[in-house]
């Protein structure tokens, strides 16, 4: 038997063991794959929503080859720290450190490449699908299947080079400095879990602190709160399992009441243990459930915008001839031609915008860095009536001025801003801010930055106050084309717009906003994302399970001799099977459910962002992963019970 063939035989022997780090591997490389079959489609190379494809499928995987280099490293290493004892008889019968780092190497090499083979087999085998799920994403044909060598080299040459790193850096994991250690590995008995009551009170205080900040948090300080709260989130999950968890068994089996019924005893005893065994792999695995909920959640939220881009945009086209913009007529004229060429009904409206040097009255006459766009009252209603929509505002009185809002979902942020007065140099005119506009008027991208939020346009201020401004710094005029249907106009006037929208900061002599186009671009933005999401947050879920079940397996024959014991003591079989479920059903769901509360508050903190509400899309995502973790209990559970009723027949 050649060394080559002895590390073979060596995982065969412990395919159980490697069992669902194999499945895990090969599921990330096929999933990677399925990617690179959409990032280098020859169909879809040419289409607008190309670049949407390249952004999501490159972060995909990104965030996958990242996330599988760690859980290969983990998993590798725990596993090899099982056999322990196995290479303690290889040491003793004269392995060098050399032939145990080449066995290491070829065993985990084996391992990998198996993996790679069976995921692309597998993704060719399934590519049609994925292709078909994700031109359903796109609302494109079902797209043939193709298979770019491209796609092929790149998920071979990654993965390789990954099974290779980790490989190479395994083997110092194990090697003891003592063959004691090794032959003792599994056999010594167990010391008391001890706790700090310090560590178990920083564990409370970590969570109730950042569940806090994220319950309270605002779209202004939700990017300043996110990395703060995510570490001590971890670090207090860590802590939950190997202090205040321990600590809080430990008190309940101080109550006869409770423990000195049935077997709860033998269950309290056993958790104690686990639990400080198992923190690393507790705390992980509610993390990466934590993460995949996120993942899918987030982006599962994010098509609620769709909802109300009717009304960010109310003229289906929307174009600004800024001062001196000599294409004006002739710009006007082609998006007029080509409405009328598709044959799509419209109406236009028209007014001017005149922009002013001002100083904050509110921070001590300090002058306002940029000029402030402002339009008559009554030119901001019939925009609002052109456009369809209920108008309910009263007119405005004397100074009294409306910030213009440029997305309904900037709503969010005016929670934390002040009202501020402004004093007109031009004119001597005094205004002041007394709430934001219920429509946004003026579509998004077509007015300058207000401030520094970079979330209004400008102010809708008294049809006197507009008309007494005679002498403004520039005068700009708006036009917006309104449809019944403003899908129709994706594709209007590409070579003024290639990409639907021309921002008022991007130089040019007028800016554009083609609604039919930027919503096609951004319909297609989100549900790649939640496809891209939904790959991902799935090689997540199944990493999370194949944690749960090395550690039973890694642990069962510690548990056949444990429950063979228990079982001469006369143990029913009633009882065996409440033990283990009530054991199994802890190990599942304790890590699921504490995942699903981060997952809730972590919404709670995304809620914030959004000006409509995200519950359902929330209870959706948590419900269905909780679902699919019940069903893999219950599969764990039968598969469990029977291994352990070999050792008690």
């Amino acid at each position: 038997m050649t060394f080559r063939q002895f590390a073979f035989r060596n995982v065969l022997r412990n395919k159980r063991t490697y069992a669902a780090y194999f499945l895990s591997s090969a599921f990330s490389v096929m999933i990677f794959f399925v990617c690179a079959l959409f990032l280098f489609h020859p169909a879809i190379a040419n289409e607008m929503f190309y670049p949407v494809v390249i952004q999501a499928m490159v972060g995909a995987e990104l965030i996958m080859y990242v996330f599988s280099f760690f859980f290969v490293l983990y998993s590798v290493g725990a596993f090899l720290k099982t056999r322990k004892r196995e290479f303690g008889i290889l040491f003793m019968h004269g392995m060098t450190d050399r032939q145990f780092n080449k066995m290491v190497f070829l065993e985990n090499m084996i391992i990998g490449l198996s993996a790679i083979a069976t995921g692309i087999v597998f993704g060719i085998i399934t590519g049609k699908l994925f292709l078909m799920a994700g031109s359903a994403f796109l609302g494109i044909p079902p797209l043939p299947f193709r298979l770019p060598l491209r796609a092929l080299g790149l998920t071979v040459a990654s993965y390789v080079l990954l099974f290779i790193i980790i490989s190479l850096c395994t083997s110092w994991l194990i090697r003891p400095k003592a063959l004691i250690e090794l032959f003792q590995s599994g056999q010594r008995p167990k010391t008391a879990p001890e706790t700090s009551p310090w560590l178990s009170a920083l564990a409370a205080v970590l969570l109730i602190v950042s569940y806090s900040l994220a319950a309270t948090t605002t779209a202004s300080t939700l990017e300043l709160r996110m990395f703060p709260v995510t570490i001590m989130t971890i670090i207090g999950t860590y802590l939950i399992y190997s202090q205040l968890g321990v600590a809080l068994v430990r008190r309940l089996k101080r109550s006869r009441r409770l423990t000195w019924r049935r077997t709860k005893l033998i269950s309290l005893s056993s958790l104690q243990y686990r639990l400080r065994d198992h923190a690393q792999m507790f705390s992980m695995v509610t993390i990466v459930l934590a993460v995949s909920f996120c993942s899918v959640g987030v982006f599962a939220s994010i098509p609620v915008l769709t909802k109300q881009f009717n009304e960010d945009y109310p003229a289906a086209i929307g174009y600004l001839a800024k001062a001196g913009d000599t294409f004006e007529k002739q710009h006007l004229n082609e998006i007029k031609q080509e409405l009328e060429s598709k044959k799509i009904p419209f109406e236009t409206l028209s007014f001017r915008v005149k922009y002013t040097e001002a100083t904050s009255a509110s921070a001590l006459d300090q002058p306002v860095e940029n000029p402030l766009a402002l339009i008559s009252f009554s030119d901001y209603k019939a925009a609002v009536l052109m456009a369809g929509l209920p108008f309910d505002e009263q007119p405005l009185r004397g100074e009294d001025a409306l910030v213009l809002i440029a997305s309904q979902n900037d709503r969010a942020y005016t929670r934390n801003r002040e009202h501020a007065s402004y004093q007109l140099q031009d004119s001597g005119i005094r205004v002041h801010e007394i709430g934001y506009s219920d429509h946004v008027g003026v579509p998004e991208y077509l007015l300058p930055e207000m401030d520094d939020d970079s979330r209004f346009g400008g102010l809708v201020v008294r049809d006197a106050t507009f008309a007494a401004i005679t002498d403004p710094v520039r005068q700009e005029r708006y036009t917006g084309f309104y449809v019944d249907d403003f899908t129709k106009t994706e594709g209007i006037v590409p070579h003024l717009a290639p990409r639907g929208a021309v921002r008022y900061e991007m130089g040019q002599p007028y800016a554009l906003a083609v609604s039919g186009t930027l919503f096609a671009l951004r319909d297609s933005l989100y549900n790649m994302l939640l496809f891209a999401a939904l790959l991902v947050g799935t090689v997540f879920f199944i990493a999370a399970g194949s944690f749960l079940y090395f550690r039973l397996y890694a642990d069962l024959d510690y548990d056949r001799r444990h429950y063979a014991t228990i079982s001469r003591l006369g143990m029913t079989d009633k009882e065996f099977r409440r033990i283990v479920t009530g054991q199994l059903a802890l190990l599942f769901f304790v890590p699921i459910g504490l995942a699903i509360v981060h997952s809730i508050f972590a919404f709670i903190a995304l809620q914030s962002y959004f000006y409509l509400s995200i519950a359902a899309e929330m209870g959706i995502v948590l419900i269905s992963f909780l679902m699919m973790q019940v069903l893999y209990f219950f599969f764990i559970r039968s598969q469990y019970l029977r291994k352990l009723k070999q050792s008690l027949i």
